[in-house]
C-alpha cells in the first residue's frame, strides 16, 4: 500500500535533546490579575551551537514537562496563526 502523505523533513533532529534550557529565562503570558496557580504558556529563546535562535514553549503548570521547540520560521508562522484566530476556542 502506497502512502499519499508528504515526506517528513525533520530540520531539528540535531537540536532535539541538545538544546540547553538550564539557564533559560521563561516569560509567562497571563493577565496580571489572573490566578498564579493556573496554567499559562511560557516561552524563552535560546541560541543553539548551530547559531540558530530557537523559541521554546512550555506549560507553566508542568515546567519539567514537554517543551515545544520552534525554528524562527515556525515561530513566525505560529504567531501569524495566533493573530488570525486559528487557535481560538470555538465558543469565544
Amino acid at each position: 500500500m502506497a502512502s499519499d502523505s508528504a515526506p517528513i523533513y525533520d530540520d531539528k533532529a540535531h537540536v532535539r535533546g541538545n538544546l540547553d534550557l538550564t539557564d533559560a529565562e521563561w516569560t509567562r503570558y497571563a493577565d496580571p490579575d489572573a490566578d498564579p496557580d493556573d496554567e499559562y504558556v511560557e516561552t524563552t529563546t535560546v541560541t543553539h551551537t548551530d547559531g540558530v535562535t530557537y523559541t521554546a514553549m512550555r506549560n507553566s503548570k508542568y515546567p519539567d514537562g514537554d517543551v515545544l521547540v520552534f525554528t524562527p520560521t515556525e515561530w513566525d508562522a505560529f504567531l501569524q496563526g495566533v493573530r488570525a484566530g486559528e487557535f481560538d476556542e470555538p465558543w469565544t
